[in-house]
């Protein structure tokens, strides 16, 4: 199958899918009553959002692996393989995406028991923080250790090249940006579309990054995704109609440090991923100083999305501005990728 042709076909599919899934999956949210309970410490206005269906992150993540699954076999049928591509290390190629993909499913577990948790068994925090974390961790080591089998503990790095074996620091270094990376995901599905529309942008610059890296499986899979969360922005776009819970941004997490390190550059998730690295750095920096200075705070509220928000910024604009930052950041780690 033409190259072209397959990551267009998985981003309409992705869009396709996850956009009429919304309409099968949200009644049955609401008639199962899974709805968003609104935190005492959130902006007053998110008031009217109670109520409104969650666990939506299960549309897009369907939308996702079926429009995966429908490109591979079509490929497959007409005798090409995309994922192995160019490369001739096939078991490599093939654990660093479906490694990628368990691992996001995992996380999105996590994020489905949690919501659970707090929506049928109305305990509002979910998880614990302990409780969560262990199990994020297995996961995470889980992960790394299959591509340590696969052989692909190494890292290309801008300007230097790749690396050899890294042996344990892969791991310390994995597990500490892996932990960091999906929770900062979880921690921009704060408002309406912010999420889905961050992460659009990142699979988007993923699909070129991963076409010069010159793997392709990782460029469908970036471009599914791309179309899922399109599709699903139709509703969660303000006012939104569903939330993706922990469920979506768990997912979403583990999927754009899948990409990651399926074209072997795990740092690109900083320019990448820019809006998540400041929406998890402003919510580390807030608890810090507010126990350092014993109740002061440098934002009115953390993560910096809400800070936005009670400046005076509407949903829609913070969307709109975040996201244009995080496509400068795509521009700016496709260009390092290419001149590096």
């Amino acid at each position: 199958m033409n190259t072209f042709f397959a990551l267009g076909l998985g981003a309409l599919l992705g869009f396709g899918v996850t956009a009429l899934l919304g309409f099968i999956m949200i009644p049955w949210l609401r008639r199962l009553k899974f709805g968003q309970t609104i935190l005492e410490i959130g902006p007053a206005w998110h008031k009217n959002k109670q109520g409104t269906p969650t666990m939506g992150g299960l549309i897009f993540i369907a939308g996702t692996l079926l429009s995966l699954l429908v490109v591979l076999i079509s490929d497959r049928v007409m005798g090409g393989d995309i994922v192995l591509g160019g490369n001739l290390v096939r078991s490599a190629m093939y654990t660093k995406l479906f490694a990628g993909i368990f691992m996001s499913l995992t996380l999105g577990l996590i994020g489905f028991v949690d919501d659970y948790i707090k929506v049928v068994k109305k305990r509002n925090l979910g998880l614990t923080v302990r409780q969560k974390t262990f199990m994020q961790l297995l996961a995470i080591i889980a992960y790394l250790g299959s591509l340590k089998l696969a052989g692909c503990s190494y890292m290309y790095i801008p300007f230097y090249g790749v690396t050899g074996d890294l042996g344990i620091f892969f791991f310390l270094f994995g597990i500490c940006l892996i932990y960091g990376a999906t929770n900062a995901v979880n921690f921009t599905d704060g408002i309406d579309g912010l999420c889905s529309s961050v992460t659009l942008t990142s699979a988007a610059a993923m699909i070129v990054i991963a076409f010069m890296r010159n793997n392709l499986g990782a460029g469908l899979l970036a471009a599914c995704l791309a179309g899922a969360c399109a599709g699903f922005l139709v509703w969660n776009w303000n006012p939104a109609k569903v939330f993706m819970g922990d469920t979506g941004s768990m997912f979403l997490g583990g999927m754009i440090v899948a990409l990651a390190y399926a074209v072997d550059c795990p740092l690109i998730l900083l320019p990448v991923g820019i809006i998540y690295f400041i929406e998890g750095l402003s919510d580390v920096l807030q608890i810090g100083y507010f126990k350092l200075t014993h109740g002061k705070r440098i934002f009115k509220m953390a993560p910096i999305h809400h800070h936005f928000e009670m400046s005076g910024w509407g949903e829609k604009k913070i969307v709109i501005v975040f996201s244009a930052v995080n496509v400068i950041g795509c521009a700016i780690g496709a260009a390092l990728i290419y001149y590096g």
